[in-house]
């Protein structure tokens, strides 16, 4: 008898065990298509994913397998891009037009298929052509798989917290008149909040996110900074956050009442409905940065806010209004970006490799470029650069279809590991210097041994003013040693580095006229583009990529392409 109870209780704990670790498969279908929606007093014609501004929210586990179905009913060509997502030998499915794949194009349809591993915490898609990314976005949520919990107290609910940006225009449009006269792109009208701009725009009273919450109850705010453009200041009236995640990506608890987002990246943030039962606005305006001559660049100026309201708040009460900081405060958001920790210990969380294969000292900022003939340019156009390298994407076929296939002629592989002339970086007097304004086009790229560790210096420039740049690196995760201002100085700046709980994010604000280091480990085959995530900045080149070489095994080599890849 006492044999059988065992073996009874060894078949429960194996039946418990194989659930807690069971992954799934994800299956959601995307119908990408133009709607007419009101908003500002205007109604005009925006394209969208399902109907929905922001687009559907995606849910799941730790190792599911996550397949979508994208299929284009819009007139625009389009991909998706899983922001953050490592894409483990799926490069296939990241979605950078003309990077991994050339465009599912109006009328056609493409499958996007990847397993989410070694990631927990707030990710989110968004179309990666044009400005689409304007409206075609929403939020991707990896919890912990069964068995597993959050390195925080569980909260009483979680919420996606949206942030973006709403133009009274066609956005492509928009792009195309950029792109034509060579200037800046019109900026946005509105800022808003899960779609919704708020009460203080025009015909928009009742056009504001409302969140019900229960006091002594708390909540785990999810927020996205999925704007084009704008830098992102959020607060909540009366209500201190907690800071437990950034990018999918644990971090020691840092308790503030101010986040701050550049656009491509999240903040997870604990709020507990601690304040006497009434209405409080969250609110949400820029952090601006640009400056030329030291005057800043123009930016949307407004304020976007929703509005979070108790249980048994009597209407119509009115809510309290958080004092957000000015435009430019740079100290603040210096000391929010610089003040977050790993969480060491975390589930998948690893130490900072210490030997560095491929060190790397990269210039970023803006540039100049000649008008092409017979256009409506008249004028220098705004160009971008790295290392005074000014991107171009292939044309004929993806950057990783000419690398899988060993096809000439879409790329070089001597992309400069540093600038080619140095200068004061940081001093204005750079733009007396004509010639030195304008960056070369080309497609130029860096070929990685596969698992090299890579350290890049991001060091800003002052080259038609400075200002601060969210780098996004596709395919991998980074640690964020050190940052700071003015030029990096090799003998005092690498004194500041965090070898011990460095942040880890997929996407870094450079500091407005000063520097990050940035350590990863490229153990993922493929092509992986690094780009600023304003979005104005990468189609005139303020970008660059990686072909990671396969590894010595079956399981470290990139898989053939899905049969149904777009075809250019």
């Amino acid at each position: 008898m006492g044999r059988h109870v065992f073996l009874f209780a060894c078949t429960l704990l194996l039946l418990a065990a194989s659930a807690a670790s069971a992954t799934g498969i994800v299956e959601r279908t995307f119908y990408v298509k133009n709607m007419t929606v009101s908003r500002l007093c205007k109604t005009q014609v925006i394209t969208t994913v399902n109907g929905s501004l922001p687009g559907p929210t995606i849910h799941v586990q730790e190792g599911d397998t996550l397949v979508v179905h994208v299929i284009n009913q819009s007139p625009y060509n389009i991909t998706i891009h899983w922001h953050g997502v490592f894409q483990i030998l799926s490069n296939w499915a990241d979605g950078p037009n003309m990077i991994t794949q050339c465009p599912i194009q109006p009328g056609r349809k493409f499958t996007y298929k990847f397993t989410i591993t070694r990631q927990e915490g707030t990710l989110w898609w968004h179309a990666h052509v044009s400005f689409l990314r304007a409206t075609v976005y929403g939020a991707l949520i990896i919890r912990p798989r069964n068995g597993h919990s959050y390195p925080f107290p569980m909260p009483y609910k979680e919420v996606p917290v949206v942030l973006g940006e709403w133009w009274n225009a066609n956005i492509v449009d928009v792009q195309r008149q950029a792109a034509a006269t060579g200037a800046a792109p019109n900026i946005s009208d509105a800022l808003t909040i899960n779609g919704w701009p708020g009460d203080l725009y025009s015909c928009s009273k009742h056009q504001m996110y409302e969140l019900t919450v229960t006091k002594g109850k708390t909540y785990l705010l999810r927020i996205i900074n999925a704007a084009l453009n704008t830098q992102l200041f959020y607060k909540i009236a009366n209500h201190k956050m907690t800071v437990v995640a950034i990018d999918a990506s644990y971090t020691k608890p840092y308790v503030t009442d101010v986040a701050v987002t550049g656009p491509g990246q999240t903040v997870d943030v604990l709020v507990t409905a601690d304040q006497p039962v009434g209405s409080y606005y969250m609110a949400a305006r820029a952090y601006a940065s640009a400056t030329v001559n030291g005057q800043l660049v123009g930016f949307d100026n407004t304020t976007t806010r929703g509005v979070i309201v108790y249980d048994g708040s009597p209407p119509p009460a009115t809510p309290l209004m958080p004092a957000l900081p000015a435009y430019n405060d740079t100290p603040t958001a210096h000391k929010f970006y610089s003040s977050l920790k790993a969480l060491v210990g975390a589930r998948f969380w690893d130490p900072v490799p210490l030997k560095v294969d491929y060190e790397m000292f990269v210039t970023i900022g803006l540039a100049l470029s000649p008008c092409p003939a017979n256009t409506s340019c008249t004028g220098p156009k705004l160009s971008a650069s790295m290392n005074n390298e000014s991107f171009v994407e292939p044309t004929s076929i993806s950057l990783l279809q000419a690398f899988y296939q060993h096809v000439n002629g879409v790329y070089t592989t001597n992309f400069p590991a540093k600038p080619a002339v140095k200068f004061d970086y940081t001093n204005n007097s750079i733009n007396n210097n004509l010639p030195k304004l304008f960056a070369p086009k080309s497609t130029k790229v860096t070929q990685l041994k596969f698992n090299s560790t890579v350290e890049i210096i991001f060091q800003n420039t002052d080259i038609l003013g400075p200002e601060n740049h969210p780098m996004h690196l596709h395919g991998f995760d980074f640690y964020i040693l050190a940052q700071g201002f003015g030029n990096y100085n090799p003998k005092t700046d690498r004194k500041k580095f965090n070898y011990i709980d460095p942040q880890i994010r997929n996407t870094v604000a450079v500091p407005v006229g000063g520097w990050a280091v940035i350590r990863f480990v490229a153990n993922n085959p493929g092509a992986w583009i690094l780009h600023c995530h304003l979005d104005m900045h990468l189609p005139i080149g303020l970008a660059t990529a990686f072909l990671v070489e396969n590894g010595p095994t079956p399981d470290t080599t990139l898989p053939p392409p899905p049969a149904d890849l777009p075809k250019c």
